[in-house]
């Protein structure tokens, strides 16, 4: 990226047609221009426009983190024009801001994806260091992961701290296309960092097939600032700083940050859930496609069109019909799958969501109840009973993994262990997760409950304790004291 200044031209308003009149007007001119610009300081639009950005920055750095994440994956080693994957130590830098006082932090989910260890960074109050990277570390804090969601690339962290200065996620924010904005985050590792840029849209859909639309901005984002608030000129959070499309690997104007509606949508199922449910209406959608349109004779060969009604759904009570062509969501126009799709995913069950639909030549608005899908996950807690399944020293109700569950969870490394069906109140110590699998505890093979309450027992209190845990088909090792 080169970068580039922009030069002040400043017009000659009087010529001197003499050198004497030159030298007449001189002092009296001078003596008017400093008199001028003394009285007149404090109205130079430049000079308010630095306090205001200086104001916010002051204002939204302290609830913004560094993020130090440690763990293994696949490393591409080239040799001789010969490339082979191997397994080593990574070390990632991403950022993320404060969300919660009580030291809830959101995150792109590629930042902590493979976390052994998250280090979280936080700057010094201000006036407790100098400026920018020359200051000292701050403080630094352990973080555990509280939930992710893949599909939106979206993780919620915590560390153990109050009183922390959280930016508020507000629903109201709507980014406008052209409106200034500033990034911030810690862009190839460099801490505090900001930059100032405007949205380029406020709708874009990088990937056809997906249902996830971002802002696009031209602020400067780089790799690090993953996980980074983008806010506005009053400080509004108006996204998370996810991605950037080039083919340097450096900024490019093309970065692309998820809307705060979307982090509003998500924040709270991850806190209860550690996942996100996904909405559903009972209908399926496809796209109209040419040869569709010509053999339904359809009124229009774009779009999309409901293929099947769930029989006693929401959408077949609201009286949706296959075939009915679909045309807006809430208001909003839907000319695509995605389209459909993103102006639905972000209903919470129990909402009700306006369709209006093209049936023949008559339009036609319904309201639908929006469902949810249930996460394989939630049904774990069906099988566990809170007193024959709880263990007491980790804080959660653990399954037997047997066939039955095994058939709900096909995807395991190893077919035996205890699976967390759930954690009970109050257990934040240990970074156990719903859906984790406990296969072993300090080094010892556990098969079931018994054989982990048994492993619990012979730790005495302040003992240490390694659990072996596979999550998202990945062993790791959790280590804590008892």
């Amino acid at each position: 990226m080169k970068a580039s200044k922009n030069k002040a031209h400043i017009p000659s308003i009087l010529r001197a047609k003499s050198v004497c009149a030159a030298l007449i007007l001189a002092l009296p001119l001078a003596g008017a221009a400093v008199a001028q610009g003394s009285q007149g300081r404090g109205a130079n639009p430049l000079r308010q426009l630095n306090e205001s950005i200086e104001a916010l920055v002051a204002r939204i750095s302290p609830s913004v983190v560094q993020i130090v994440v440690s763990g293994y994956g696949t490393v591409e080693e080239n040799e001789q024009n010969q490339t082979s994957l191997v397994i080593g130590r990574q070390r990632k830098i991403g950022s993320g801001v404060i969300v919660d006082a009580e030291g809830y932090i959101v995150t792109n989910a590629h930042v902590v994806n493979g976390a052994e260890s998250i280090e979280v960074l936080v700057p010094n109050a201000p006036g407790e260091a100098a400026n920018g990277d020359i200051s000292p570390r701050g403080q630094s804090f352990e973080a555990r992961v509280v939930g992710v969601s893949k599909e939106m690339d979206l993780a919620v962290i915590k560390v153990e701290s109050h009183g922390m200065p959280a930016v508020r996620i507000d629903t109201a924010i709507s980014p406008r296309q052209g409106e200034m904005v500033f990034a911030f985050g810690s862009p190839g590792g460099l801490r505090n960092s900001v930059t100032m840029g405007i949205v380029s849209a406020v709708a874009r859909q990088a990937d056809p097939a997906s249902p996830m639309v971002y802002i696009q901005t031209d602020a400067p984002i780089n790799p690090g600032n993953s996980g980074g608030p983008l806010v506005d000129a009053e400080g509004n959070l108006v996204g998370v700083n996810t991605f950037i499309l080039s083919e340097s690997g450096g900024n490019e104007g093309l970065g692309f940050a998820i809307p705060t509606r979307t982090i509003a949508f998500a924040y709270p199922e991850l806190l209860k859930f550690g996942h996100v449910h996904q909405p559903e209406i009972g209908a399926t959608i496809q796209a109209i496609t040419r040869p569709l349109a010509a053999g339904l004779h359809l009124p229009r060969d774009f779009g999309v069109i409901v293929c099947d009604v769930v029989p006693g759904g929401p959408a077949d009570k609201a009286g949706v019909k296959i075939q009915d062509i679909v045309l807006s969501v809430d208001g909003q126009p839907v000319g695509s799958l995605p389209l459909f799709v993103s102006n639905l995913f972000l209903h919470r069950a129990g909402e009700q969501t306006r369709i209006e639909v093209l049936r023949g030549t008559q339009r036609v608005q319904l309201d639908v109840a929006v469902g949810e899908q249930p996460h394989p996950v939630d049904k774990l807690v069906d099988f566990a009973d809170p007193q024959n399944n709880l263990v007491s020293q980790l804080g959660i109700l653990g399954i037997d993994l047997n066939i039955k569950l095994d058939a709900e969870l096909p995807d395991l490394r190893i077919p035996s262990g205890v699976i967390v069906a759930a954690k009970t109140a109050g257990a934040t110590e240990i970074p156990l997760a719903t859906g984790d699998v406990i296969h072993g505890i300090n080094g010892t093979p556990i098969t079931n409950l018994a054989d982990l309450r048994a492993a619990l027992q012979s730790v005495k209190p302040g003992g240490a304790i390694v659990l072996q845990v596979e999550r998202d088909q990945k062993l790791g090792y959790i280590a804590f004291q008892l």
